[in-house]
Order: structure tokens, then C-alpha cells, then sequence
């Protein structure tokens, strides 16, 4: 069982950064690849980012690339999702996800433990 828990969210105006931390639970936490994914009010749960276990290889969604850089710090069992340049586009409830492979994944049923989510509400 891991536990993940989101903080870092909030209200900011269009253009500006906000910076999301995942904090998880389980000693093994460098086994799990971790990724973050939002949910907009009416609309599907969307992969943003995820990163491999050794932090070595990333991955992200066409829509944040070059704005979003995701992170770990596997010492102190945190993933970091870095998130500049943001957009009204980019509101939603934002969630952090471990999946329990080798290789990076972006699909929503790959990954077995979900966080609570962390609300991002970007004015323009």
C-alpha cells in the first residue's frame, strides 16, 4: 500500500507558476514510476507527466510540454511537478499517481495508488 498526498495547488493568474509536491508513504518508493494527472470538471482524467523510478527518463503530455517539468527525490520520497507559463486550459484537479513498473507509463490504469488531488485554478 502506498499513500500519496498532494499539497501545492491554488489560484494563480494566467502566465504565472505554481509548484505541486507529492509526498508518499512507502520506503520503495524509487520501484514506482510516479505521474501526475488532472481532471477538469466534464472531462476525462488526462496523463500531465511521469517520470521512471530512477528519475532518468520523463514523459509528458503534448499540452504541458516545455511549460511542465515533473521531478523525484526518492531520498525524501517526493515528486515534484514544476508548472510554469500556465493557461486557463490548465484548471483542473490535479492528482499524483504511483504505478508499479520499470518502464514509464501515461495511461490512468496503470497506475494503482492515487492521491486525493490538489485543486489548480488558473485566472485569466
Amino acid at each position: 500500500q502506498v499513500q500519496l498526498v498532494e499539497s501545492g495547488g491554488g489560484l494563480v493568474q494566467a502566465g504565472g507558476s505554481l509548484r505541486l509536491s507529492c509526498a508518499a508513504s512507502k520506503r520503495t518508493f524509487s520501484a514506482y514510476v510516479m505521474g501526475w494527472f488532472r481532471q477538469a470538471p466534464g472531462k476525462e482524467r488526462e496523463f500531465v507527466a511521469a517520470i521512471s523510478g530512477s528519475g532518468g527518463t520523463t514523459d509528458y503530455a503534448d499540452s504541458v510540454a516545455g511549460r511542465f517539468t515533473i521531478s523525484r527525490d526518492n531520498a525524501r520520497m517526493t515528486t515534484i511537478l514544476q508548472m510554469n507559463s500556465l493557461k486557463p486550459e490548465d484548471t483542473a484537479l490535479y492528482y499524483c499517481a504511483a504505478a508499479p513498473y520499470v518502464i514509464i507509463t501515461n495511461r490512468v490504469s496503470d497506475y494503482k495508488y492515487w492521491g486525493q488531488g490538489t485543486q489548480v485554478t488558473v485566472s485569466s
